[in-house]
């Protein structure tokens, strides 16, 4: 069984205590709104308490500070009694809920403005600045609580909370004034050897609160570490289960692309197989509906691949380095050319690259290469650096013709997503035996 801590057990201990009168604040009909409201028109009495005892009394005089302290415990009893009433009289509301909050707000502000008017007044120029501190770390303590808890966090914990806050400034005021009512406010003690007092009645007071200051707003601080850690934790889960997501909705996109690439090319290659009808030279019939765009202004182009359903086009370009020289161990670049989406260069997916359209390669002899598409191995093609214009061109040999490469083509008509209807595939380049443009179509 887990223990519960202590802070919890007083407060169900305190709760005992006074559910007798909340319930009899119920019996005559106070609501838990009426119950906050009090709250802080008594808190707005302990600070004209202070402003009055600024006006009125002398340093000596720490009166004030005692009657302000017992005002102070009494209108933080009425902060626990809104809440009370509202779980005990089932009238707990949204709104009520902020309600409550923001007046708590309010009462701590108007507090802590009189309690530093007094220091001012008096004097205690240094205290008043912790008083000051110790106002900003109890705002920032509610508020790393309200903003965490938006964004889904809970974030209770920490030494100074409101109730500790309350009831240190009460007792220690309280008992301030008390003691300079006993001893006198203008007692002091001094150590030999220095020339100033080391404590004072007045310190009974100002050395809760300067702790304070550094108690707040190091439970602040402490709330907001707990809460990134909590949220370094949500992220992370959620990039983890997005990256699951993201790899799988890749390879589901990935997929029916490689199997459309694994198609293309095993079927412009494959046609000296069983699936082959038959080959035919300048074959017009059953052109592509799409009107495809020839690719223009790439200087180190090869060829190109092209394919319905749609007009973005396959690059394949000489690779080379910044001084021009082709790019040994990589003389092909493969990209895409997308004309339906602004014209726009994107390089192959990793799963396009190792398995469709990639291009591996090896050296035969200066300025020679031999290429084979990753997707089909068996049929090479070779890169070689022309005598006469002094560029490199690709070469394959279809149905014993030796064919310098400019576009490749594949003709796909219905058929599903998946298994699409192949029809033809089309070479188009340059006879290297008679420099003559030749078109190479090859029916599946």
């Amino acid at each position: 069984m887990q223990a519960i801590p202590f802070r919890d057990r007083l407060q169900q201990m305190i709760y005992k205590v006074i559910n007798p009168f909340v319930k009899g604040l119920i019996r005559i009909g106070l609501t838990p709104n009426a119950v906050t409201t009090i709250g802080l028109i008594l808190n707005i009495g302990v600070a004209v308490i202070f402003v009055f005892g600024a006006e009125e009394s002398n340093r000596g005089d720490l009166s004030f500070v005692g009657w302000g302290g017992a005002l102070v415990l009494f209108a933080g009893l009425f902060d626990m009694l809104d809440g009370q009433v509202a779980r005990l009289g089932n009238m707990s509301s949204k709104f009520g809920a902020l309600y409550d909050s923001v007046l708590d707000r309010y009462s701590e502000l108007i507090m802590f403005l009189g309690i530093c008017y007094y220091l001012v007044s008096h004097h205690y120029f240094l205290s008043s600045l912790f008083a000051f501190i110790a106002l900003i770390g109890s705002m920032m303590v509610s508020y790393t609580r309200a903003r965490a808890e938006g964004l889904g966090i809970q974030s209770k914990g920490g030494l100074m909370q409101r109730p500790e806050r309350v009831v240190t400034i009460g007792i220690c005021a309280l008992a301030c004034g008390i003691t300079g009512h006993y001893i006198g406010g203008g007692y002091k003690i001094y150590v030999p050897g220095i020339s100033f007092h080391i404590f004072e009645t007045m310190s009974i007071f100002t050395i809760p609160i300067t702790i304070m200051a550094f108690m707040t707003n190091i439970t602040a601080i402490n709330r907001l570490r707990d809460a990134k850690k909590v949220m370094d934790a949500a992220e992370q889960k959620e990039r983890e289960t997005a990256t699951k997501v993201e790899k799988k909705d890749m390879m589901e996109k990935a997929v029916p692309v490689v199997v459309i690439g694994l198609i293309f090319i095993s079927a412009l290659f494959n046609f000296g197989g069983v699936n082959t009808v038959f080959s035919q030279t300048q074959d017009q019939s059953n052109p592509s509906p799409l009107k495809f765009p020839v690719p223009k202004g790439i200087t180190n182009q090869l060829f190109y691949l092209q394919r319905d359903p749609n007009t973005n086009t396959i690059i394949c370009e000489l690779n080379t380095n910044d001084k021009g020289q082709v790019v040994q161990n990589d003389p092909v670049h493969v990209y895409w050319l997308r004309f339906e989406e602004n014209n726009e260069k994107k390089e192959l997916g990793y799963i396009q690259r190792k398995f469709a359209y990639g291009i591996e390669s090896k050296v035969l002899a200066n300025d020679q290469y031999e290429l084979r598409f990753v997707s089909h191995k068996k049929l090479p093609m070779y890169l070689i650096k022309s005598d006469d214009d002094k560029k490199y061109h690709v070469y394959v040999t279809v149905n014993n013709k030796k064919i310098q490469i400019e576009r490749i083509f594949l003709r796909i008509e219905g058929g599903s997503f998946w298994l699409p209807n192949v029809k033809y595939v089309e070479i188009k380049g340059m006879n290297a035996s008679n420099n003559t443009l030749t078109t190479e179509r090859i029916k599946i």
